[in-house]
């Protein structure tokens, strides 16, 4: 029993689909004559277009060139200076060196002795110290303690 309205069911699904379908093109071949005249529609056909790929991939491979280059020539301008400055470095070196020779000094005359002479210059005086600061009293705070001197005024 189930069987057979499992059939008419199926029955009543095709033709359902299958009337949807004509009536679906039905309605576009009416949608069709309403809108275009009786002359056949002419197929668009798309232009051709030109992308700039290729030209922009030349653009950039010249850029890297001119870059690597730049490079090339910057770095082989540092290994000549560094040449350079090695070359003066060690000629310099060579010349310290010629001239730390040690050399032996020469010996004393002991026909003429050292006799040291007095100097003309008077001798220095020992003076006390002054601590004591007389003037203006000014407060100095340390980390002891508040303190407090007096500047000697200056005339």
């Amino acid at each position: 029993m189930e069987k057979a309205n499992t059939k008419s069911a199926l029955k009543f699904v095709k033709t359902a689909s299958q009337s949807a379908v004509s009536w679906s093109s039905n309605s576009r071949s009416m949608a069709s004559q309403k809108t275009s005249p009786k002359s056949p529609k002419e197929h668009t056909r798309p232009q051709d277009f030109k992308l700039h790929t290729q030209q922009r991939a030349l653009k950039r491979a010249m850029f890297n060139y001119e870059v690597a280059t730049k490079l090339y020539i910057i770095q082989q301008q540092k290994k000549q200076e560094e040449r350079i400055q090695k070359m003066i470095e060690d000629e310099e070196i060579r010349l310290l060196r010629k001239e730390m020779v040690p050399r032996a000094q020469l010996m004393p005359f002991f026909d003429r002795p050292f006799y040291p002479q007095r100097s003309n210059r008077p001798l220095t005086v020992p003076k006390e110290p002054s601590f004591l600061m007389r003037g203006k009293c000014s407060t100095i705070v340390c980390s002891s303690g508040l303190y407090h001197f007096q500047q000697s005024q200056a005339h």
